[in-house]
């Protein structure tokens, strides 16, 4: 007979002060999210957005997700698929300065139904 101790799963018991906390602090990054909005920061506000937005999925992985207590392979693909992300974003946000709607002034191009 085989020793199955390995198969048993990996339970972690997180402290309801500490999932308190990390829930206060995604609270707080979503208030301070909104106060961006009413700055003027130009092309920064969605470079700041997108920071905090990162910062508040990290949480959410780390700690109610359980990635902190986890084996480090399922960080590495964690960060991977961030990076991933990021990459797809930034490649994302360069290819819109291609895009002009003001190139022929008074001219909207023709919708075709």
């Amino acid at each position: 007979m085989e020793n199955h101790a390995a198969a048993e799963p990996h339970v972690h018991v997180v402290p309801l002060r500490l999932l308190l906390g990390v829930g206060a602090l995604l609270i707080v990054l979503t208030g301070v999210t909104v106060g961006v909005t009413y700055v003027d920061l130009g092309r920064l506000n969605v470079v700041v957005a997108l920071a905090i937005a990162v910062v508040k999925a990290t949480f959410v992985a780390l700690y109610f997700m359980h990635l902190r207590w986890d084996r480090p392979l399922n960080a590495v693909v964690f960060l991977t698929a961030l990076g991933c992300v990021v990459l797809f974003v930034l490649l994302a946000i360069l290819d819109t300065g291609q895009y002009h709607t003001d190139r022929i002034p008074d001219h909207a191009p023709a919708v075709h139904r």
